[in-house]
């Protein structure tokens, strides 16, 4: 397939389009520029909204039912002896690069979620910040590592932000400008002296400054004070996310499709539901003794003859089921199990904000959200507040609403929907919003570009224009 067309994407995780294709365009010349001259639109995430599964339903273009994965930890079996992590081993499918792959063609993949440990395919490929660290192999082909080395003179390359979860927000600062630098240093060598057809890189320092500070840049958000150091500090790194798109456009040159997408979006978090905490004192969760600070579940003795339900936090929740027959020391009767699990759906909708309002929770069960289940999927997927709320999976927090969270400062939830943008210079756009568009559509629109049909099971749909 010599000669087919050059692709290039480049993600930035939870990239908002409230922000990015709002008040901050502006300041971002390039970004605006493709838009001009392409099509864009919000895009819908994956169900759940979060960076694992969506960048995989992204480059499979199916579903989290379909993939067997719904979050970075997931049940490995139906025991209590907690979740193991989706690794790139937990994806049984061809992503995009690995389907051009099989018909010749060469990818470079510099950072995309899920791609540790390193699978052997067609190109060249730099893992992201879900490896353990350098010292892992996180490269294809191993000697890319020490490439990697020399084009950063020696500076340690930076998967991630580590300790991103702090209240010094001019260190997460620094850091996520300086992972950019070097994520944009590295793409430039590669585009230069590697052979590719397809490309991709997603950068994670949205996300980590999203959490870290939207409280400072919001006048919504609760905390936000007004004068305070960082008001400017998203935009600012929306500017400079914009030269570093110019320096890998620049590199990836004028004749290539380009699309720029993030995984999910985000807004301001209200606060945190308890919801261990909340099964205790409802009857759902037994604890042999309930502790006097806030605990992990796993390190608490919990009484699984009585336990009904427990929960995982995260940004939203997961809700399993104790169910006999099914899990060692299941406590609902198997025949009873729909019953049950409605009328917890009901109480969990129901819980109000600290004030007795509303919030307008969101409760799915996995088979109403997924054509196919794979895997072993939560028996209850709850988006607490429609995502204004997180989830918070620590016993002993001593209320049921918290406006800390129990994994670190944190100011922002992920909403539905992120960012897609077109540019096919054989295939002008004139800027139009062609919205709606779906997370799991950008796959198979990448594989027509090569002239490929996607597998006959995937969910998402050619993007036309």
């Amino acid at each position: 397939m010599a000669g087919q067309r050059k692709v290039a994407v480049i993600g930035w995780d939870c990239a908002t389009p409230q922000l990015v294709f709002g008040p901050h365009l502006e300041a971002m010349p390039n970004l605006a520029r493709l838009i001009g001259e392409g099509v864009h639109a919000r895009m819908r995430s994956s169900d759940p909204p979060i960076t694992v599964p969506a960048w995989t339903s992204m480059m499979t273009g199916v579903d989290a039912g379909r993939l067997g994965f719904y979050g970075f930890r997931n049940r490995k079996d139906y025991t209590y002896d907690g979740l193991t992590f989706a690794t790139s081993l937990a994806i049984k499918r061809d992503r995009v690069w690995e389907r051009l792959g099989k018909e010749g063609l060469r990818s470079i993949i510099l950072g995309v979620p899920q791609t540790y440990p390193p699978k052997p395919f067609n190109g060249d490929l730099v893992t992201s910040f879900l490896t353990p660290s350098v010292e892992s192999a996180y490269t294809h082909p191993p000697e890319l590592k020490e490439e990697i080395a020399r084009v950063l003179s020696g500076e340690t390359y930076m998967l991630d932000v580590e300790g991103f979860r702090t209240d010094d927000k001019q260190y997460i600062l620094d850091q996520c400008y300086r992972m950019a630098d070097q994520r944009v240093r590295v793409a430039e060598h590669l585009l230069a002296t590697h052979p590719w057809d397809f490309f991709m890189m997603v950068e994670m320092g949205t996300d980590r400054i999203y959490h870290g500070l939207w409280s400072h840049t919001d006048p919504t958000h609760h905390r936000y004070e007004p004068g305070n150091p960082f008001e400017s500090a998203v935009r600012d790194y929306h500017a400079y996310l914009d030269e570093c798109l110019g320096r890998v456009l620049k590199a990836v040159g004028d004749d290539a499709v380009v699309f720029i997408v993030s995984d999910h979006g985000a807004k301001g978090m209200t606060g945190g539901i308890c919801v261990n905490d909340w099964l205790v004192r409802n009857g759902w969760l037994a604890l042999e003794e309930m502790p006097t600070e806030p605990t992990p579940l796993r390190k608490c003795r919990v009484d699984w003859s009585r336990t009904r339900a427990w929960g995982e936090g995260g940004y939203y929740a997961r809700i399993f089921m104790n169910v006999q027959g099914r899990e060692p020391h299941g406590a609902i009767p198997a025949a009873d199990y729909e019953t049950v699990r409605n009328e917890l759906a009901q109480a969990l909708a129901a819980i109000p904000d600290h004030e007795g309002n509303p919030i307008g929770t969101k409760v799915h069960k996995p088979e109403d959200l997924y054509a196919q289940v794979s895997g072993i999927a939560p028996d209850l997927i709850v988006y607490w507040g429609d995502l204004d709320w997180r989830s918070v999976g620590q016993v002993g927090m001593g209320t049921i609403h918290t406006f800390e969270n129990d994994t670190g400062p944190d100011d922002a939830n992920h909403d539905y929907h992120g960012i897609f943008v077109m540019r096919d210079p054989e295939r002008p756009g004139g800027g139009r919003d062609i919205g709606p568009v779906h997370l799991m559509d950008v796959a198979p629109t990448i594989l027509g570009l090569y002239g490929l049909e996607p597998e006959p099971d995937v969910q998402g749909k050619r993007i036309g224009y």
